[in-house]
Parts: C-alpha cells; structure tokens; sequence
C-alpha cells in the first residue's frame, strides 16, 4: 500500500479543489480486484453513499452488462459508461466502484482524478483469474483462455489504472474487511499529507 507519488503534487491542476471536498472516493482497478465488495464496507464504515457504475448503468437500461455487450458491443457500453461517470462524479460523498475498463477514455480519467481521492486495487492477474473464472457476467472473459484475456487487460490498463490514482492498495490475500480497514487509514493519511490552494 502507498501513496502514487506520480500524482501527490497536483496543486496547480484545475479543478484541485473538488477533489477533497467533494468527499468522494473512487475505486478502480480490474475486474475481480474487490471494488465492489471493499467499496460497501468503506462506504458503510465511513458513512458515505455507495455507487457501483455498472450497476448504476444496469438500473438505467434496465439490462444487463452482457446483454449491453451483445446489443451494443464494447463501444456502446463504454459510452453509456462516460455518462454514468460524468454525473455520478458531480455528486458528493460518494464511495463510487468503476467498472475495470472506465480507464480507457481520456475524459473519464480526467473526471476521476478531479472528483475524488482514486485508489486504485491491484489484484495479480492469478489471483483475478480465481476470483473471476466461474463468473457468467464477465463479456470480455467469455473466451477460450480467460486468463491469457484477463493478463493482456492487465498490461494495457494496469499503466491507466496507475495514472489516475492517488493511493494504490494491493488486493492480496487479507479478508476484504481487514483491506478496508487499511484502506480507510492510507486515506486519511493521504487528506493530511495532500496540499492543494483553491483556485
């Protein structure tokens, strides 16, 4: 666990302000990493409101995520995706879970880092593999060798995923309540260290 020093001195960005004080914390991390899970546990623990995005998109359609996929493929779902993200990010004390590839767009990135602390959960591509390979919900692992699939999104996102967050936490071995728990300390650890001026 530590902090992204990469993104620890962004006090001249625009828009650095809301990132504190919208009290939002963003989840992302692969598929499998825990942010749904984690993310329920944080939000209960710290009384904010807990947001998965996929979910928040599966209420608005009325579908599911593979059915998205089948309708629309990648690309319809991910555009769906930017606007969750887009209105979810305005709101406030949020704990807000993302799905695995929210990453790939420039625009979601950006929004993510100006909206809230990002922790990034980083699972080993094994470990993501046990959590992931009976899961029927999962459109981009319904492949012949789910794990070949699930190491070549790790090296393309794995770099994304680093980009936008301000806390990376390894999603190992330890119960989700004990990562929680070291969760919630790295980021409050992070407020107390993290120096930004209003515009």
């Amino acid at each position: 666990m530590h902090i992204n020093q990469e993104n620890n001195n962004t006090s001249d960005c625009p828009g650095n302000g809301r990132k504190l004080r919208s009290g939002n914390l963003i989840l992302v991390g692969m598929m499998g990493s825990g942010k749904t899970t984690v993310g329920r546990m944080l939000a209960k623990q710290l009384g904010k409101i807990f947001v998965d995005s996929d979910e928040e998109i599966i209420k608005r359609t009325g579908v599911t995520v593979p059915h998205i996929f089948d309708v629309e493929g990648e690309a319809g779902f991910r555009q769906r995706e930017a606007a969750a993200i887009r209105e979810l990010t305005g709101r406030d004390n949020l704990v807000l879970a993302t799905g695995g590839g929210v990453v790939l767009d420039e625009k979601n990135r950006a929004m993510l880092q100006q909206n809230g602390v990002v922790v990034y959960l980083k699972a080993s591509v094994h470990d993501l593999w046990q959590r992931t390979r009976h899961d029927r919900n999962r459109p981009l692992l319904q492949t012949d060798n789910p794990h070949a699939k699930l190491a070549e999104l790790f090296q393309q996102r794995d770099p994304l995923y680093r980009q936008v967050s301000d806390i990376v936490v390894q999603s190992g071995k330890q119960s989700a309540h004990a990562l929680m728990l070291h969760l919630a300390g790295e980021i409050e650890t992070f407020k107390n260290n993290y120096h930004w001026k209003p515009l």
